[in-house]
């Protein structure tokens, strides 16, 4: 009756003027909508996130992997840490290895993958490296006397500082030994269940920062210490699955697990990176066939990239480009 009744009976003609211009422009609107919601739609999926990364480890030893999923390069030695230089290179950690019994470092050249220069490790293990510039590097030596040193291309040993953590197991007294831009030292100390802040000339501990918070049953052994812009520290937690963020005072202020995400994605969670748009990648180390081995996530806890490639996980990597583009500040892992 609504719709067959006769309206104009009952209304002016300046009222149907009103309602019919008010019909068109609110169907125009509607159009619009509808045409700016398909475009989202279709812009959100070219979008999807792709990256290329460097990831060494003992299983897949070390490769180059394109935004494509496709192994761009590869090369034959177990490491534990990495990094592609500036000048296209490669410099790694090594685990021990015939020629590197207790373990060591080394720059391959891309092309021939030929070592350019090295250094043999004078302990047990080499852990890390980190490039300095002008020809210096920062390296993770375990053994008897754990010492973070200074070396140079000639594999000279410029500064030596010892670390203060655990001597029983020397795999586990430290890994991602990293220099902060103050100069300090940050090391994450597995079965001490702390991540220490040093001052390399006296060797100090200036702050510390324990990981045993849920009990050390559930083993969160840091592995990976990044010093965020903002002053916090985000840390690794390897078997405990977790990444935190900390305070200056060792508060944590963010984290994130397996039920934030809503699946088993972390397995292992032993190298991090922090990229520039705020999101953080994470390695799980034990995974393996078709289980995923890096994923990416955000600040919220959504998973916004995964990689499930070749048959194991990564010890570490670094994320290279994104998108196709060269991601700028590589230094966050």
């Amino acid at each position: 009756e609504f719709v067959s009744r006769d309206w104009s009976s009952d209304v002016c003609s300046s009222d149907l003027q009103f309602m019919k211009t008010h019909s068109i422009q609110f169907l125009k609107t509607a159009a619009a909508l509808l045409a700016l919601s398909t475009s989202t739609m279709f812009a959100e999926k070219k979008a999807a996130i792709t990256h290329s990364f460097l990831g060494v480890g003992k299983a897949n030893r070390v490769v180059i992997v394109g935004e494509d999923g496709e192994v761009q390069w590869r090369f034959d030695m177990p490491a534990s840490d990495g990094w592609v230089l500036p000048n296209g290179n490669v410099l790694l950690a090594l685990y021990g290895t015939k020629g590197f019994p207790n373990g060591g470092v080394a720059e391959v050249d891309r092309k021939t993958k030929k070592i350019v220069w090295s250094y043999k490790g004078q302990q047990k293990e080499i852990s890390t490296v980190q490039p300095l510039g002008d020809g210096k590097y920062l390296v993770a030596e375990l053994g008897p006397e754990p010492r973070a040193i200074v070396i140079n291309r000639a594999g000279k040993i410029l500064k030596s500082m010892v670390l203060a953590c655990q001597k029983q197991n020397a795999h586990m007294q430290t890994r991602m030994l990293r220099m902060l831009p103050n100069g300090n030292y940050i090391a994450p100390h597995l079965l001490d269940f702390a991540v220490k802040e040093y001052e390399p000339a006296t060797g100090k501990v200036l702050r510390s920062f324990p990981t045993d918070d849920r009990g050390r049953a559930k083993r969160d052994w840091p592995f990976t210490a990044i010093r965020l812009a903002n002053g916090n520290t985000l840390i690794g937690c390897t078997n405990g699955n977790r990444i935190i963020e900390v305070d200056v005072k060792g508060k944590i202020v963010w984290s994130v697990t397996n039920e934030d995400i809503g699946e088993k994605l972390f397995d292992d969670a032993c190298g991090v990176q922090r990229l520039p748009n705020g999101n953080t990648v994470v390695t799980s180390y034990h995974a393996k066939g078709n289980a995923v081995k890096l994923f990416e996530v955000t600040r919220d806890k959504k998973v916004v990239w995964r990689y499930n490639g070749l048959a194991a996980g990564f010890h570490h990597f670094q994320i290279l480009t994104t998108n196709g583009q060269p991601v700028k500040d590589n230094t966050w892992k």
